[in-house]
């Protein structure tokens, strides 16, 4: 099975990682507001806790692929899916990018091999590399050359948003950020041409629809349930958009849609910041959200179409019933403690990946939050975070589960 995922917590069988790249580098303090950055992490530092985490998932028994590897693979199919990635990828990179399509579209296709034509639209073009063959324009006379006319996408180390696995198909989005967007095309090309993908998936959202949805929204609680939140990120229409794409799909197994309304930060940007599955009746949240949070249930009704409808109840009974327990426990990010809670939230305390059921793979920082979750009974698999943590996001969110065990 091309993708199969349906559940937060069985055992992960394969995964869709992205190691950082010299794109980190091209952070500057007055770009980092643009790109979603808080902080320039240290690239050698972030590649070797990136590979300190890859390599806590290998010695778990799962698969690692890397986005850059998949996509130089797919590009490597002909000459022409090349060239056509080329000139997709310049067209959603802006009005500066389309400006100067002939000189770039010129240097990408210079590059020596596909795997450095992928790290090039990641690491980002500036003016000065450009094999511009006008010497008179405006730009070429200013002393200042460096300016970017392909701008770096330092975020591509979180592979969870781009398109998120539900049950056997995918939800490809559309992103809350313009710089954003264009982390999409990889996952596009891949899952439409790489022959591992091609023909195999069925898709329940697109770039195209006119709604932002990210993949950090997105919970697969069961088979027949999944948990969305409406977010900072995550539009009410993107929720119903999807729910009725996927409701179409008559050989799909999801039908219902938990809509999670959390408050819309930047501290709680996605669900999966406030709210991780870590055992088959535990999860790990941030209590701030419980006084605030809004539930909605979505379920087809007449042609597939959703029905929404107000839920009244605890968040622990909803849950529980979209897993088919008899209750489910909520450990609280921080130990019940606000300032530990505060904290250890903005650096990803509660975005954490299973592994397996009671098995989490977690930041080693949070000290509080993994005491907590070892003592009740979960095996934390720490991983360092120095520089990981300044992009914003935890193991989950640097993760794209392509399989999980049934």
């Amino acid at each position: 099975m091309a993708i199969d995922v349906r559940s937060e917590v069985r055992p992960l069988k394969k995964v869709l990682l992205q190691r950082p790249g010299r794109e980190l580098e091209q952070l500057v303090p007055n770009s980092m507001e643009r790109l979603l950055f808080d902080d320039i992490p240290y690239l050698r530092g972030a590649q070797t806790e990136h590979d300190r985490f890859a390599q806590v998932l290998r010695d778990s028994g799962v698969e690692v692929v890397y986005l850059t590897d998949l996509a130089a693979e797919t590009l490597a199919l002909s000459d022409s899916l090349r060239r056509r990635f080329v000139e997709d990828f310049i067209r959603s990179s802006g009005c500066v990018a389309a400006s100067y399509r002939e000189a770039l579209t010129e240097l990408l296709l210079a590059c020596p091999n596909t795997r450095e034509l992928i790290r090039k639209t990641m690491t980002g073009v500036r003016f000065d590399e450009l094999p511009l063959h006008q010497n008179h324009s405006l730009a070429s006379l200013r002393n200042d050359r460096t300016h970017f006319v392909l701008e770096p996408i330092p975020n591509l180390y979180f592979t969870r948003d781009p398109f998120a696995s539900i049950g056997r198909g995918v939800a490809l989005h559309h992103m809350y950020s313009v710089t954003r967007n264009r982390e999409t095309i990889y996952g596009n090309y891949i899952l439409h041409y790489h022959p591992d993908y091609a023909g195999k998936v069925p898709f329940y959202y697109t770039p195209d629809e006119p709604y932002t949805l990210e993949g950090g929204d997105i919970l697969n609680l069961s088979a027949e349930t999944i948990a969305v939140g409406i977010s900072q990120r995550t539009m009410p229409e993107a929720v119903e958009r999807l729910a009725y794409n996927i409701f179409q799909d008559e050989a799909g197994e999801v039908r219902r849609v938990l809509a999670l309304d959390i408050p819309s930060t930047r501290a709680f940007m996605h669900l999966d910041t406030v709210l991780t599955q870590i055992d088959t009746d535990k999860f790990l949240i941030h209590p701030s959200i419980l006084d605030e949070l809004e539930m909605f249930e979505l379920t087809p009704g007449r042609g597939g179409a959703p029905v929404a409808r107000r839920l009244d109840m605890p968040l622990e009974e909803a849950l529980a019933s979209a897993l088919g327990v008899e209750r489910v426990t909520l450990l609280r990010c921080g130990g019940g403690d606000q300032i530990a809670a505060q904290r250890e939230q903005w650096n990803d305390g509660s975005n954490t990946l299973c592994v397996s059921p009671g098995r989490v793979v977690a930041y080693d920082r949070n000290y509080v939050t993994n005491g907590l979750l070892e003592e009740h009974g979960i095996e934390v698999l720490r991983i360092p975070s120095g520089e990981l943590s300044r992009g914003r996001g935890g193991p989950r969110c640097m993760s794209m589960p392509l399989c999980r065990d049934c």
